[in-house]
């Protein structure tokens, strides 16, 4: 049996269906009362539990032999969020203990290339270290301080491998994620404010291989990077038009206004209660050092992401057939 914690989300309910294709019993743990679309018509096992209940941890982990955890709490918003800390670290720790004390024979935790320092000078590997005092923001430095709870549970004895994707693309994105609703208001053929920015991106098809070989084929206690290509917005842009084989108008935004206005987007999104798409985090990742490699998940585990042109192809066909519609106006 297989327990896959974050099950109901992007990369969970890829993942899921990757291990179902594959033939093995799988067992998704949800929040109670959590949607649960994105696994529906699947051949699966759904239990309610809590990564920060520790009873429902161990009755998940009952009979289980592989886990992956991917339970979390993605922000791009400045300042503290304890409610993240607490899942995205406080969470780690209690899966980590479930797992030792159920005798798991491995465990892989799906980290993020967020986790790393952004200090970094020249191409990024699995050298970078995991940096817990990120100043880039809340989220990079919880994933760094989870990634490294599970390296210390491996000097405890624990069987562990650590996934960095890079930023997850593709299709199933049931729930909208940041970077899917981005490729999806570029189907409404209207003008587009854009920025200049370029960042690593990654099909989650891919990502979901990549986490399977890593638990076939990883060494305990290593780090695999599960990066795509590196991609420029505007190209991203095309690409998704492309399809369509219509497009829109851009009107790129000067970097310096794109700065002064992310000072003002965090409160505008707590006011209105809207999930955050642009601020001065997400400005500064598609600023920052983007040159990723991925030769060590390519070498010991065989991992070989597909081009970000068929990802793209395949996500608007997805979000397209999803609508019902040839093309969103």
């Amino acid at each position: 049996m297989i327990l896959v914690t974050g099950a109901a989300g992007h990369i969970g309910n890829v993942l899921v269906r990757e291990l179902v294709n594959d033939g093995n019993d799988v067992r998704a743990l949800i929040l109670p009362g959590e949607d649960v679309s994105s696994l529906e018509g699947l051949s699966v096992e759904i239990v309610q539990g809590d990564v920060l209940d520790p009873q429902s941890l161990d009755a998940a982990m009952h009979g289980v032999d592989l886990v992956f955890h991917l339970a979390g709490i993605i922000s791009i918003l400045p300042g503290q969020d304890n409610l993240m800390r607490r899942v995205n670290v406080d969470g780690t720790r209690n899966v980590l203990a479930a797992a030792q004390k159920a005798g798991v024979s491995r465990l892989v935790y799906t980290s993020s290339i967020h986790a790393l320092s952004r200090d970094w000078l020249g191409k990024i590997d699995e050298h970078v270290p995991f940096d817990p005092d990120n100043q880039a923001g809340e989220y990079d430095r919880t994933k760094a301080q989870a990634s490294l709870a599970v390296l210390e549970a491996v000097k405890q004895g624990l069987d562990a491998v650590i996934v960095c994707p890079t930023g997850v693309v593709g299709p199933y994105d049931y729930r909208g994620s940041e970077m899917g609703d981005l490729l999806r208001s570029w189907l409404r053929l209207r003008p587009h404010l854009m920025i200049e920015g370029a960042y690593d991106f990654v099909d989650v098809r891919d990502v979901a291989r990549g986490q399977i070989l890593a638990c076939e084929h990883g060494k305990t206690g290593e780090v695999y990077i599960l990066s795509g290509g590196r991609v420029r917005l505007m190209e991203m842009k095309q690409m998704v038009q492309d399809v369509l084989g219509k497009h829109s108008m851009t009107i790129k935004i000067p970097t310096w206004l794109a700065k002064f206005a992310s000072l003002f987007t965090p409160l505008f999104y707590r006011l209105t209660r809207q999930v955050p798409k642009f601020t001065e985090y997400s400005l500064e990742t598609v600023q920052s050092n983007s040159d990723i490699s991925n030769q060590k998940a390519r070498n010991e585990l065989g991992y070989s992401p597909r081009a970000l042109v068929t990802t793209i192809g395949d996500t608007v066909r997805w979000w397209l057939a999803k609508e019902g519609k040839t093309h969103i106006l």
